[in-house]
């Protein structure tokens, strides 16, 4: 007779329970996991699964979400430490069409005795990248955009990337090429360090390329030599450094036209 209440009571206590909770302890025991889900999305995508050990290049330490330093971190990451890393070049065949890029431009380039002009390839996360020299650039863009095999039409922007503990590339400019007649997509990286922050200008082969090659000189301090009117797109003309580095303060920069400044991050509200 006890048996029976006991019994009774604890199905009335089961289905008090709401319904969400009993569907998760359900879907735990089923799939032997932690929150009943089951998680296919490194199957589904495994372009988004981290790199092997082994594959990746270690050029410094980030501390905190942003690496910056000497204003406050406000992120509630503060005590984050990561490893900052590139992947190291792949060696052929690369597979797909990358290959095809890939002997198309070494053709063109032993044709002309710059065998040299590409650095280093890198297949990662299902992109492929070809690291070119800042001098070869101009031609390697013309090739890109000219040769039948390649047709790289459309190059659709510049971007600047500062990794200041990269010893002699701490600035890098990013070129971003679509192929519209064979449907690819390439990047171009240029490496330049910071005490010679030179490169050619495309905009001559790529006209899209003015105003991004203005903002990147704006942003991150990249000169680009023969562009029209290299002049600031975004801050004043007068205006100190470059935003976008690593090494500029996130904070506390005087702002001249106003009289006045910004405080640092964590000196701007108080919360007490």
């Amino acid at each position: 007779m006890t048996d029976d209440k006991t019994d009774d009571k604890s199905d009335k206590n089961e289905s008090a329970r709401p319904a969400e909770e009993r569907n998760l302890e359900a879907a735990k025991d089923k799939t032997g996991t932690g929150t009943g889900v089951e998680q296919a999305a490194p199957e589904q995508s495994p372009e988004n699964v981290p790199a092997p050990t082994g594959e990746v290049r270690a050029v410094g330490v980030r501390h905190g979400m942003f690496g910056t330093s000497g204003t406050g971190d406000t992120s509630g990451y503060g005590g984050l430490v990561s490893a900052k890393v590139f992947p190291t070049p792949t060696q052929k065949p690369y597979g797909g069409w990358f290959d095809e890029v890939s002997d198309a431009l070494e053709a063109r380039l032993g044709s002309t005795d710059l065998t040299s002009a590409i650095e280093s390839v890198v297949v990662h996360r299902g992109e492929i990248t070809f690291h070119v020299r800042r001098e070869d650039l101009p031609f390697v863009a013309q090739m890109l955009r000219d040769d039948e095999a390649l047709r790289f039409e459309f190059c659709s922007g510049v971007s600047g990337v500062h990794y200041p503990d990269d010893a002699g590339r701490e600035l890098h400019a990013v070129y971003h090429f679509t192929s519209m007649t064979h449907n690819r997509r390439i990047r171009v990286e240029v490496s330049v360090p910071d005490s010679d922050p030179h490169v050619p200008s495309l905009v001559s082969i790529y006209p899209t390329l003015d105003w991004h090659e203005r903002e990147t000189y704006d942003m991150f301090g990249l000169i680009f030599d023969g562009h029209p009117a290299l002049t600031r797109v975004l801050m004043p003309d007068d205006w100190p450094g470059h935003p976008q580095r690593k090494d500029y303060p996130l904070g506390g920069i005087p702002v001249e036209y106003k009289g006045g400044s910004i405080p640092p991050p964590d000196q701007r509200r108080s919360y007490n």
